[in-house]
Order: C-alpha cells, then structure tokens, then sequence
C-alpha cells in the first residue's frame, strides 16, 4: 500500500510541473521504451513523461532524485547494446516533443539544437544553407543520443566522431540543475573540457537538453566506388595503405562476402559478391581525379579484382543505401532471428589481424553472421543472427562477442567504437575485471 501510495503521489507530482498528456503509465507507451533496436531482453519503465522545454526536463529530474527513483533518458530507440533499456525500471525521459533546431549560425559553421532532432532533420534544414552535419551512423538517430553514446559512423574516417563536432552542451544534472559545457568558441584553454567528459557518458552524467554542434559545406563534387578483392586480409591492407598515402577519403567501408550476398538479395544489386570496400571521395573537380587515379593504383596492388566508380547521383546514393540497410538485409533474409551486433576498434596496423581472427571464431562457433566496419579508422562490427529461443546459441554468440572484445583489449583496442557501452559490454568488463579495463 506505502509502494502503491508513493507512485501515485509522483504520478501527480509529475503532472504538476508536466501536463496531463506528457505523463502516462499506458502499458502500450511503456513497452515501446522498453526495448531497443538490440537483442536485449525487454524491460519496462514504470513511468514515460514527454517534457518539451530545460525546465520541465529539471522539474522531472529533480522529483526522481528526490524520490530516489531511476531515469533513463531516451531519444527514438535505436541504439544497438540496449542502454535505453531501464532495467531498473523507473522514470523513461522521452525526448522526441524536444525537437527545434533553434538556430542555423551559418558563417560560424554551427547549428543549435534540441535533443530528439534527428540526423535527417538537420541535414534537411542545413541544405538550404549549403551546408551539412556529417556524423552519418546509418540510423536516423536523434542528436542527443548520438552525443551520448559519441556516435560515429561511415564519415569519420574525414570528418570525425560525434565528439569532435560538439562544441556545447546544455545538460540537466542529476539533481536538475542546468550547466553548458562549452562555448561558441573553436578553441579554449580554459579549464577542464566538459564536451569531451559528457559526451558518450550514455546518460550517466546527465541529460542533454541543447547541443551546439559543427558543420560544414556540402561538397563541390561528390564520388563513391566499389573495390572486390580475393580475400578479407586483402581489403583490410588496401585501407592502411590508402590511408598512409594521404588520400583526402571521405568513406572507406568494409562489407565481407556473406555480408555483399545479402546486400544483392535485400537491395537488389548485382554487386560482386567478394570481400569488397565501398569508398567515397570528397573535394573539387581536379582534386578528385587525382585521388581516385592513385587509390586505382593503390588498390591494384592489393590484388583488387575490380573497381567501379559511381558518379551520377542515383547511383551513388543506392550504394550507400545498399551498406546502410545492412543490418535490415540480414534480419530480412533471417526471419525468426534477433541481430546482435559487435563494435569494437583497434589501432588501425591491426585491423587485418582482427577481421582474420573475427571471421575465424564466427566459423569456429558455428554461428551465422558477416563481417562490415568502418574501417578508415579501425572500426569493424560482426553482425550476427541468433534465435533468441535457443539459449546455446545465444551463449556462443556472447563467447564470440567476449573473444572479439578482449582480442581488441590486449591491443590497446576499444570494447566500443561507436555504440557505446550498454549492458553486455558492461558484464564483459565485470567478469573480466582485474585483468582487462574497458
């Protein structure tokens, strides 16, 4: 009775500083805030609220710590490691009604804008401008969410991670005060770098409720192309080579052979299906012509089978596509089956070592999955489909994760490049403790 008496009292607490349609325990609501784009088993929130300014979101956050009561922020759903998942039950923080870019600074190169504005919205709005926000991760995430988990993706290998693009934040403490983290500023020597502490604390440290954030111009010409080889190791050796030889290269992906037979079925290409990298250039006329004429020679000698290079538009954008909608390839051609995806990163001269000793375990454990990463700068998944009913097999899949996390470890690796943390890197560290340090 005391339990059932204490949540009625924060029901109301809630709609007194919220409005009647931004607080609810509707069972529907609270299922959709309880899972993630991940295997991760469901789990749900007690309560949803939906605040639409700072001051609501420090008025919730406020009553939470008072009450002593868990919160979990939220922005669409799509992270891939289950972090959105409140397995303490407790406060859901839906975002989505915080969704204004409040202003475009064209000639500072920066944008400010609400949390639950998402990556095409932006990009959307900032076209008018001639410009465009780069961070691509494949999902039409939210901002804040890809500030919280410092989100990356196929552009970073140019342009960099979630991180590098932050340049403030506003964020409501645990206990609801506000701060802002930066400036408008490109540089600073002042003090300690806040933007770089919250950002990827996956909602531990606090909720973002403003992002300021750097863009840039769209390009003047835009190239995208294909390059097969014989084999994973093969592929892998072209991207540090093309690396070391200062191409300018906006994209460099890595999609394997199992991964490329899924990509012709879903998308209905007819690319080769062989260990194959897709690349992007970025810059003017001539530049580009002389960065691709040397990455077609670079590639050549790495035992390149074909490449074939996409200018006009149409084309180019169902390449991308085409990697984009990888994951949906696999759980379409899968049905019946969860996707569970790796990240981890390595020092870029261990990459080929890591893909090699990736694909082997996949095989070795007997599992069904294909190897894809942005690879321009060490990043690779493993994108595996398992039968959430068959605990064994979820067993191995998490014995393949764990060998995969510690191979990155023991070579100053990362568990995490882009996805963040969430529940099952967490149990890794956990287990591992003593030994190895995420």
């Amino acid at each position: 009775m005391e339990a059932e008496a204490a949540s009625v009292n924060l029901i109301n607490a809630l709609k007194e500083v919220l409005s009647e349609n931004q607080v609810t325990e509707n069972q529907t609501v609270r299922e959709l805030h309880g899972r993630d784009e991940s295997y991760h088993a469901v789990s749900l929130p007690d309560i949803v609220v939906f605040p639409e300014t700072t001051q609501q979101v420090s008025e919730v956050v406020k009553l939470a710590n008072m009450h002593k009561i868990p919160m979990v922020p939220f922005g669409l759903g799509s992270s891939l490691e289950g972090h959105v998942i409140p397995y303490h039950h407790g406060i859901t923080i839906d975002f989505s009604l915080m969704n204004k870019i409040l202003e475009v600074r064209e000639n500072d190169f920066l944008v400010k804008v609400q949390p639950g504005v998402t990556r095409s919205q932006l990009n959307k709005e900032l076209k008018k401008y001639g410009l465009f926000f780069s961070v691509d991760p494949g999902a039409d995430a939210t901002l804040g969410g890809m500030a919280a988990t410092n989100a990356s993706g196929t552009t970073s290998v140019k342009y960099g991670v979630m991180r590098d693009q932050v340049r403030d934040l506003e964020v409501v403490l645990a206990d609801g005060s506000i701060i802002h983290t930066g400036n408008l500023a490109a540089k600073s020597s002042s003090g300690y770098h806040l933007n770089g502490l919250f950002v990827g604390s996956e909602g531990t440290l606090g909720c973002f409720t403003e992002l300021t954030l750097r863009v840039y111009g769209i390009p003047e010409h835009v190239m995208a192309a294909r390059a097969s080889f014989p084999a994973l190791n093969h592929a892998a050796e072209a991207v540090v080579s093309i690396l070391q030889s200062g191409v300018p290269i906006a994209r460099v992906e890595l999609v394997d052979e199992p991964s490329m037979k899924q990509v012709n079925l879903y998308s209905d290409t007819s690319y080769n299906e062989a260990p194959t990298l897709f690349l992007e250039f970025h810059g003017n006329d001539a530049g580009l012509k002389q960065d691709v004429e040397f990455t077609k020679e670079i590639v050549a000698e790495h035992n390149c089978l074909d490449i074939e290079f996409e200018t006009d538009n149409a084309a180019r954008n169902r390449l991308w596509e085409a990697r984009h909608n990888l994951a949906y390839a696999y759980i379409q051609g899968y049905p019946g089956k969860k996707l569970m995806v790796t990240d981890v990163c390595l020092p870029i001269s261990e990459l080929s070592g890591a893909i090699h000793h990736a694909r082997e375990a996949v095989d070795f454990l007997g599992l069904t999955g294909g190897i894809v990463g942005h690879v321009g700068d060490g990043n690779y998944h493993v994108l595996l489909m398992i039968d959430n009913n068959n605990q064994e097999e979820i067993k191995r899949a998490e014995q393949l994760n764990e060998q995969i996390v510690l191979y990155a470890l023991e070579r100053k690796g990362t568990c995490t490049g882009e996805h963040g943390v969430g529940s099952v890197n967490k149990n890794i560290r956990k287990k591992n403790m003593g030994t190895h340090c995420l």
